[in-house]
């Protein structure tokens, strides 16, 4: 029997928090908002098979989902034709028609790429071109003067204006999709670790059905569920995920902090929508960025460092393993060898948010210590090779045997996986019908 929580607020989801032992036809490991855009995905498509989703937590969408900036993108950055580029388009529509649907509140605030000097120009003009070339909505390029329009407190030589990028509560998207995936039949069991993912060799007692749900799933407190496919979209841990099914230990996440500066409420006047540095091509991440949030405070930042452990959202979270798994890593070090000045940079500005207030300063002259407090970090699962190249693309995985042919890891889901949330659904939906001819 499912025990249901007492109380389901229109934000949550009615979850099951005990289960010795069920069947279903496909089972979906991790509730975040990949796992659950594709939960739903699923079932919508399938309304005559059976579908659980388990998730480690005792919530929903707790950690990547629940710790990130809120941005919608619009697509801007991404190589022309790429799979990033056309998920990440489309994904935004999606996204915008979903939440009107639902009735989940966002903001289309627009964003503005500011070039503040002068060697920023040519790949602010490449990035136009780019974003032009993936099909996004009333870019346009603009001056000092509409910079100060826009924005009257930033200053920039030249900027790309997106007024398509928006914001919203991903958490509470990632929910919504929960309550669809339950209201169409789904089943959701929290607080379900799995700790292995093997072939069934004997019928469960009791059960005159055979070996009907072949694989078994079972849980570090000893629960089980059996299945006929199992689908993991486990962010942080996807690769040891795909690791106790006998997949290959690479691509390896490394999980990086990214440590938010809030505006104090009195100063949130600065800021009216996104503002972005251009990239440099020099350095694996983005850099800093001013991000308005629907709740109505404005967060500063991220930086990115190593995390000390896979869910450590605090400067002194440890876990021995992570910690071991990441540093022994031959991509990890090679990537630290390739971005020593970068690394070093980041970790001195996480200590003295002064040095982190001159940089933010150069879009916000007025912009001044007193102004900011620390705020929330997130942790990012950062897909890595062997030769220290961030994988910048989707990996699926299945691994080798009969178990693998029931089986398909999403080990890579890279940002702005959140935006895409539904066309990457649909893509991983395509693939699982594909596999397994559902």
């Amino acid at each position: 029997a499912e025990l249901l929580s007492p109380a389901c607020p229109s934000a949550a989801v009615c979850v099951c928090v005990c289960v010795l032992y069920s069947v279903c036809d496909v089972a979906v490991v991790g509730g975040g908002i990949v796992g659950l855009a594709s939960a739903r995905e699923l079932i919508l498509r399938h309304p005559n098979l059976t579908f659980t989703l388990l998730e480690k937590e005792k919530e929903l969408a707790l950690h990547q989902t629940g710790h990130n900036s809120g941005v919608i993108h619009s697509g801007i950055y991404y190589t022309p034709g790429s799979l990033k580029a056309r998920l990440c388009v489309k994904g935004a529509s999606l996204a915008y028609s979903y939440c009107d649907s639902k009735g989940v509140p966002y903001r289309r605030c627009g964003k503005l790429i500011v070039a503040v000097e002068r060697e920023e120009v040519p790949r602010l003009k490449a990035l136009y071109e780019r974003g032009l070339k993936n099909g996004v909505k009333e870019l346009r390029l603009i001056d000092a003067r509409a910079i100060r329009e826009r924005e009257p407190y930033c200053r920039g030589i030249m900027a790309l204006d997106s007024p398509h990028t928006g914001i919203v509560d991903w958490r509470l998207v990632a929910l919504t999709y929960g309550k669809d995936f339950q209201q169409a039949g789904g089943s959701i069991v929290t607080g379900f670790e799995v700790s292995d993912i093997t072939m069934a060799t004997e019928s469960p007692a009791g059960s005159s059905e055979g070996l009907k749900y072949p694989v078994v799933i079972r849980s570090s407190k000893g629960e089980e569920v059996r299945c006929r496919y199992v689908l993991t979209c486990g962010g942080l841990y996807s690769d040891r995920l795909s690791e106790i099914s006998g997949c290959r230990a690479e691509p390896r996440i490394v999980p990086f902090r990214g440590d938010y500066l809030v505006l104090k409420p009195e100063k949130n006047y600065l800021i009216k929508g996104n503002i972005y540095p251009v990239p440099d091509p020099r350095f694996p991440f983005l850099g800093v960025h001013f991000t308005p949030r629907v709740d109505g405070s404005v967060w500063l930042g991220p930086n990115a460092v190593l995390a000390f452990k896979r869910e450590g959202y605090n400067l002194y979270d440890f876990n021995a393993k992570d910690f071991t798994d990441a540093l022994s890593f031959r991509g990890l070090q090679k990537l630290v060898l390739k971005n020593v000045v970068y690394g070093v940079g980041e970790m001195y500005r996480g200590l003295f948010l002064s040095a982190q207030v001159k940089i933010l300063q150069k879009y916000i002259p007025e912009l001044s210590r007193s102004d900011i407090v620390r705020g929330p970090s997130g942790v990012r699962a950062q897909a890595l090779d062997p030769d220290g190249n961030l994988v910048d693309d989707f990996v699926f995985d299945g691994g080798v045997g009969e178990l693998g042919s029931r089986v398909l890891h999403i080990r890579n889901a890279p940002s702005p996986a959140a935006t895409s949330s539904l066309a990457i659904a649909e893509m991983i939906a395509d693939e699982l019908e594909a596999r397994f001819s559902l």
